[in-house]
């Protein structure tokens, strides 16, 4: 069952600058996809205006029957809840505990005033921790997260999306700041949330080799166009070469 529709998705920043030019893919539920590119291709702006971060400047986002291209604020706010955002650079508030930052993750839930005083039941409460300890940081809940490692941060992140309860995980280069072994951690739980909890996933990738074999469809970017649209099987060193260039032969190499 569709969960995503993409239909002529453009963005165009200030100045001219073309990040998307006629974007169009569908995402079914369940799937894991990873768009890959060089940077400056556009996959960090593709998706960022599918949870609205940023406006497209035309087409149309329609995620789980809801246009979200001209939503109003209160409707995007209820649309956020059912999607999981985990980025490259943690956004934790590093002062706080690690249990405390897996509970931001129901602020869309919440009133402002709940915000602010920090109100969670029980039932969420529990929830957080049964997330760390499946994520292997039971431990570390009441630790500050600027005492943890890389990885360790890039788990929080996960358990704080994952405690929303959505639909759908957005991750943008979940793990370009990690070394091949916190990444392949980090992979291996994103793959099982996917494959467990049935949550459909996209990532911006940057690894070609990683996205080969994790996904279960591969998109591939250049100046803002698809290039490829597909299965990791059927992506050859041609099409790896067509969607990044110069850059090709030493991701092919790796």
């Amino acid at each position: 069952m569709e969960l995503l529709n993409i239909n002529r998705l453009s963005k165009e920043y200030k100045g001219g600058t073309k990040a998307l030019s006629n974007v169009n893919f569908s995402v079914n539920e369940g799937e894991f996809v990873s768009i890959i590119g060089p940077s400056g291709a556009g996959k960090s702006t593709l998706l960022r205006c599918i949870n609205k971060m940023i406006d497209a400047t035309d087409g149309e986002i329609v995620f789980d029957g809801v246009s979200v291209t001209d939503i109003n604020r209160k409707d995007l706010r209820k649309v956020r809840t059912k999607i999981g955002m985990i980025f490259q650079h943690y956004n934790l508030v590093d002062r706080l505990s690690v249990i405390e930052n897996v509970l931001h993750g129901r602020l869309g839930y919440k009133t402002t005033l709940e915000g602010i005083i920090g109100k969670y039941t029980e039932k969420e409460k529990k929830k957080a921790f049964d997330l760390l300890k499946k994520l292997g940081l039971k431990d570390q809940a009441y630790k500050r997260c600027d005492q943890l490692s890389g990885g360790q941060k890039q788990r929080v992140g996960i358990a704080r999306a994952l405690i929303q309860n959505p639909k759908l995980v957005l991750c943008d280069e979940p793990i370009a700041s990690l070394d091949p072994n916190a990444s392949k951690v980090i992979m291996d739980h994103l793959k099982n949330i996917n494959v467990e909890m049935g949550i459909t996933s996209i990532f911006n990738l940057h690894q070609v080799d990683v996205a080969m074999k994790y996904s279960d469809r591969i998109i591939g970017v250049n100046s803002g166009e698809i290039i490829y649209d597909g299965t990791p099987d059927n992506l050859s060193e041609e099409k790896i070469h067509e969607i990044y260039g110069s850059e090709a032969g030493e991701l092919i190499t790796e």
